[in-house]
């Protein structure tokens, strides 16, 4: 593997506690993928919110959608609340997996979350995934006086590949005019499949993601009619850098990892939203890589987690 100068001492020295994520063996990175969130999830405490498993009705007959709604035990009123997808190339993990950070949100944000267990590429291509997270979104919505939310202070957030779905569901969200969504929170997203960017053309071996995955989640993602970046007609719900209109979006905020072949479609896609007049924050993490927020205990980890926070107790105030 390529030596890179500017990784950050703490995560080199962590680097080979990390598993080998490799889309050319899903099975086998699904299975070490789960093994890791097992180890992460045990012993964790639930103390202080109450977890309920939820059921939105499927958009066009689809499937219903599990949602994993964490709220906090000393809410009082209608809270805040945060749509969250977790991340996986769109192709691996659970929506289990993102419990600590929604248990991190409900404990110090008194937010409620809702965890959407979308469905898997490469058995369910775009538009199977999100439209599981804008039928969450939509339940969500509907049903907030009986889930104690305020349907006012609505944000839509994921990670990675979630970040994508996260970024897809506000897209249409805005297009369909029945959820106002107050805040979007776009953790190192994957938002273009033409692959043409600087870092995604030279990060072909960066740790934990680089270019071959990304190729392949893509494919995954798009199904089998999906040509390839040449293919001109690739939904702006499924590759969100594909939209040409970014008015009318809610405010933002965009963390992007220098060593991480997603960072340049990141910084693009924030700047497109400043240019179309939408308030955003953006943060590129100096030394950092794609998932190096695993390392939790790396000074800079610390740093983005308590921005995530900060971000949200700011976008849903």
């Amino acid at each position: 593997m390529t030596t890179f100068p500017t990784l950050d001492p703490e995560l080199a020295v962590a680097l080979t506690m990390l598993p080998k994520v490799d889309f050319s063996d899903l099975p086998t990175t699904r299975a070490t993928y789960n093994a890791l969130i097992g180890a992460t999830l045990a012993g964790l405490s639930y103390d202080g919110v109450t977890l309920r498993e939820l059921s939105a009705p499927g958009l066009d007959g689809d499937p219903e959608v599990t949602i994993r709604f964490f709220t906090p035990d000393n809410a009082t009123g209608p809270v805040p609340v945060l749509l969250w997808m977790h991340g996986g190339g769109f192709a691996v993990g659970t929506a289990e997996s993102s419990d600590p950070l929604c248990l991190e949100v409900a404990r110090e944000l008194g937010f409620a979350v809702a965890n959407v267990e979308y469905r898997l590429a490469p058995e369910t291509p775009f538009p199977g995934p999100l439209n599981d997270c804008y039928a969450a979104l939509t339940y969500v919505h509907a049903h907030a006086e009986e889930l104690g939310i305020d349907p006012s202070r609505i944000a839509v957030g994921g990670q990675s590949a979630g970040g994508g779905l996260a970024a897809g569901t506000v897209l249409k969200a805005r297009d369909e005019g029945v959820v106002p969504v107050a805040f979007q929170f776009l953790e190192v997203p994957a938002l273009d499949d033409r692959l043409t960017s600087t870092s995604m053309t030279d990060f072909v071996d960066t740790p934990n993601w680089h270019r071959p995955n990304a190729i392949l989640s893509w494919q995954f993602y798009l199904g089998e009619s999906y040509s390839g970046p040449e293919e001109p007609n690739v939904s702006i719900y499924a590759a969100p850098a594909r939209a040409t209109d970014f008015g009318n979006l809610p405010p933002a905020y965009v963390c992007t990892m220098e060593l991480d072949p997603l960072r340049d479609e990141g910084i693009e896609y924030a700047v497109r939203l400043l240019q179309a007049g939408v308030s955003v924050e953006l943060h590129s993490f100096p030394g950092t890589f794609h998932g190096s927020a695993l390392i939790a205990a790396a000074e800079v980890s610390k740093r983005g987690a308590a921005e995530r926070l900060t971000a949200l107790r700011k976008g849903l105030r």
